[in-house]
């Protein structure tokens, strides 16, 4: 496992590359969960649970909608002094953008997801990753210092 971690300006860092799978999908929340842990936030606490749970939509997506076949995906989490946290999940398919809907089909089976991740971030959204990939991220208000 990577993790990277600067003192500057307050900023933590990880980031970890991970198999286009749903073990690897189930492995990034996981880890994000951990590594907050880490930073102090521990599992049981509300910012580590929308962590969780946001993590698992953006892997999730970047499994179902972002494989290519024989590429990962990769995780990025930063936090600094902006009280946010930030998720970036980052897949080659830069042609499969995340489509921002308010409402969902109740008798739909999937697009529920990305109205998670709207109800539980800041802000979200995604960008194009050269030369051909995408990444999807949201932020996260950390409520209060992290725990000792």
């Amino acid at each position: 496992m990577k993790s990277e971690i600067s003192t500057q300006q307050f900023t933590q860092r990880f980031t970890q590359l991970l198999s286009a799978t749903p073990r690897g999908a189930r492995l990034a929340r996981l880890l994000a969960v951990q590594q907050l842990g880490e930073w102090g936030w521990p599992h049981s606490c509300a910012v580590s649970e929308s962590v969780a749970l946001v993590v698992a939509e953006l892997a999730a997506n970047a499994v179902t909608h972002g494989r290519v076949k024989g590429r990962g995906f990769r995780l990025t989490l930063s936090v600094d002094a902006s009280e946010m946290v930030r998720i970036e999940v980052t897949d080659p398919r830069g042609d499969r953008r995340p489509l921002v809907r308010r409402t969902g089909c109740p008798t739909a089976g999937t697009g529920h997801g990305l109205l998670l991740v709207d109800a539980l971030a800041v802000r979200w959204g995604s960008e194009p990753w050269p030369p051909s990939g995408k990444v999807v991220w949201a932020e996260i208000a950390l409520s209060g210092a992290p725990a000792a």
